[in-house]
């Protein structure tokens, strides 16, 4: 049989689909039909050889019939029949023995999408590696399937204390209306007692303002946060505020990172390098008492040449400074938002290739599914959490 033969064509078989179950029922028919071709097609390459063509090669292993399997899919229980070799060396990597869920297979077409692949680049991937002739629609249908997923994910219940938390918003382009727009989806990270982070959810609104983030606030609230020690922003107009009107107690750090790039957006190539040299012992010092004597002296340098600069550290400052009450093991991780951004250039590395996405809906499955894709690495707490457990424990009397 010739590979074209072999491969599935599911256009004819979408011929007398009439209503929704005509086409789920063509559709959990075609799943299982790809799951047994991959079977099938993984024995072939075992054995070296297509069924029926034993001849043509040099072995003495062969087919053996076949033993069935039920698998737990997202289409139900599934019946299929595995094929067995006579040297009984066959392990099939698809099903693997003693796996009844096909988990593995549905992560491909959601895996390749969250990589920024296109739907006809993801046919072409499937063409190529299995040997599945997949329409569009049909890869369009897996991933709409992660809609309920996204949906369960971002109304899941919380944790009632997080010791961090950072928030940001990432830029996409979605059509609308004919046209294209700017739309911020706005992005959470929390740090749980374990030491771990974890992504809390993701909103999608046409700016960014700290209107809306206290709406995010509240609705982190809602699913069962309690009690957030410390909050780390940039200098959003109000965002301190929004914070403290959700959670009075939490203490609110501002990026210092944010605002020496908005200092130096007012000082000229020529002053910058001394600018930023003198800044340093600012931020850089052992103590807030340092701290503010070395302000006082970058202040006397340059307020003259950059006043506006001065004063946006001085209004700032005592949420500029919040890190300065704690050791240098937890100042690393709050007196910037590098941990979110951190997050935010891996989903750009994600979705680079989605340059304009076509609604809302489609911005947010994706970065949903980058975002699963980065977390998979995020096993291990942050480090020395122990000892910055133990400094939080002591400073907020948990």
């Amino acid at each position: 049989m010739s590979k074209k033969n072999n491969n599935l064509d599911f256009t004819g078989l979408l011929q007398d689909v009439k209503t929704l179950d005509d086409f789920e029922n063509v559709m959990s028919g075609l799943y299982k039909q790809g799951i047994q071709h991959l079977v099938d097609s993984e024995m072939s390459h075992f054995l070296g050889y297509e069924k029926h063509r034993k001849k043509e090669v040099d072995t003495i292993n062969s087919r053996n019939g076949y033993y069935p399997k039920t698998l737990k899919t997202s289409e139900g229980q599934l019946k299929i029949n595995v094929p067995r070799d006579r040297n009984g060396e066959f392990e099939p990597k698809v099903v693997p023995k003693g796996q009844s869920t096909t988990q593995k297979i549905e992560q491909v077409i959601t895996g390749l999408y969250a990589r920024g692949m296109s739907t006809s680049d993801i046919t072409e991937q499937i063409k190529d590696i299995y040997g599945l002739n997949v329409s569009k629609t049909f890869i369009s249908e897996i991933t709409t399937k992660m809609t309920s997923h996204i949906d369960a994910w971002q109304n899941r219940p919380l944790e009632p204390l997080y010791c961090l938390m950072w928030m940001d918003c990432i830029r996409v382009k979605v059509r609308h209306d004919n046209g294209i727009v700017n739309k911020s989806v706005y992005i959470v990270i929390g740090l749980r007692e374990s030491g771990h982070k974890d992504v809390l959810g993701l909103w999608i609104q046409d700016s960014e303002s700290a209107a809306f983030w206290l709406n995010v606030l509240n609705d982190l609230k809602a699913r069962g946060v309690e009690r957030v020690l410390i909050a780390c922003s940039d200098n959003l107009t109000g965002f301190t505020d929004a914070i403290q009107a959700s959670f009075p107690n939490t203490i609110c750090q501002l990026c210092v990172v944010h605002q020496i790039r908005n200092s130096i957006k007012f000082v000229p190539w020529k002053d910058r390098k001394a600018f930023l040299k003198d800044l340093k012992h600012v931020y850089g010092a052992i103590n807030l008492k340092e701290a503010k004597g070395a302000f006082e002296a970058f202040k006397s340098k340059w307020e003259g040449k950059y006043a506006y600069a001065i004063r946006s550290w001085e209004n700032n400052w005592d949420y500029l400074t919040s890190f300065f009450d704690f050791p240098q093991e937890l100042r690393k991780i709050m007196y910037t938002t590098n941990t979110i951004e951190g997050l935010n250039r891996a989903i750009r590395k994600y979705t680079k290739t989605k340059s304009i996405y076509p609604n809302e809906a489609a911005a947010i499955k994706s970065i949903f599914l980058a975002v699963e894709q980065i977390q998979r690495k995020w096993s291990m707490p942050i480090r020395n959490w122990n000892l910055v457990l133990n400094q939080l424990m002591i400073k907020f009397d948990l």
